[in-house]
């Protein structure tokens, strides 16, 4: 009953969200050129067409664009409806292009500006909600504050910022250090796009073929003790979806937050900063 509760809350969230300009206008332009050819008086308009049909050669674009947005979301890590509709607009978009200038240069000239103006006018939007972050410059940073106090426990996420998965992600990240975020249980992010000699001391590959965007590292006592995704025995990589429930089950975030908040850093017992 709490799951379903959850999960009506997540949606209604999501259905809240679609409702902002960015996405009803970018689902009008991904779903514009079907319902241009499916709506008879548009069709007849446009097309000057008895039947409103798509051709065969409409249906194998369509066609490859599902292949191609199944499988670029699902390497992007989305895990909820709006990250999947987030991944898939550039891709529906370009086949819209295509298809709008494959029925006429003069719709497909008109669709391209309204593309691009779009994309200067509304840009995605980004979290707004609250968080507990800290944004670290690069591995001598991480290191310092590791070593600066033992006690606490750091979730640290190494992204880059043109990565999909790690766009994706940013929201989760957000939500999760605003939930659990305490004195002695901080949550970090490292941009190794920018500083890659962090990628390089965790040997994480910031290629844009890479598998390891975002990685997630848990530190107790200024350790790595958990990660994902971690390589196997063989040296495999082992796939994680970055759900807010995976990340949750995986570093047992309620166990360490709660041994965190039954001890406490009493102020007297902090440890002195030092001067830079």
């Amino acid at each position: 009953m709490f799951g379903l509760k959850k999960d009506f809350h997540r949606l209604k969230r999501d259905l809240r969200q679609l409702m902002r300009p960015y996405y009803l206008i970018n689902i009008f332009l991904s779903v514009s050129y079907i319902f241009a050819k499916k709506l008879p008086y548009i069709c007849h308009f446009l097309f000057s067409q008895t039947e409103c049909e798509l051709d065969d050669r409409e249906a194998e674009i369509l066609f490859f664009l599902i292949i191609v947005i199944v499988l670029r979301t699902r390497k992007a890590g989305s895990v909820n409806m709006i990250s999947y509709l987030s991944s898939s607009f550039v891709y529906t978009k370009v086949a819209n292009l295509i298809l709008w200038f494959y029925a006429d240069i003069h719709l497909g000239i008109l669709y391209g500006i309204i593309f691009l103006l779009c994309g200067l006018v509304l840009p995605e939007p980004t979290y707004q909600g609250p968080e507990n972050v800290i944004y670290l410059r690069g591995e001598s940073s991480l290191q310092e504050e590791l070593q600066r106090d033992t006690r606490i426990c750091w979730l640290i996420a190494f992204y880059t910022a043109w990565n999909p998965a790690c766009v994706n992600f940013a929201p989760i990240f957000s939500e999760l250090s605003a939930k659990y975020a305490l004195e002695n249980f901080k949550f970090g992010k490292v941009d190794i796009g920018r500083y890659p000699d962090a990628a390089a001391k965790y040997h994480i590959s910031d290629s844009s073929k890479s598998q390891q965007l975002p990685t997630l590292i848990l530190f107790k006592e200024g350790k790595e003790v958990e990660r994902r995704p971690y390589a196997d025995h063989k040296g495999k990589l082992v796939k994680f979806q970055f759900s807010m429930d995976n990340i949750r089950d995986a570093f047992d975030l309620n166990g360490v937050y709660d041994t965190c908040s039954k001890n406490p850093i009493k102020k007297k017992d902090k440890k002195p900063i030092k001067a830079e």
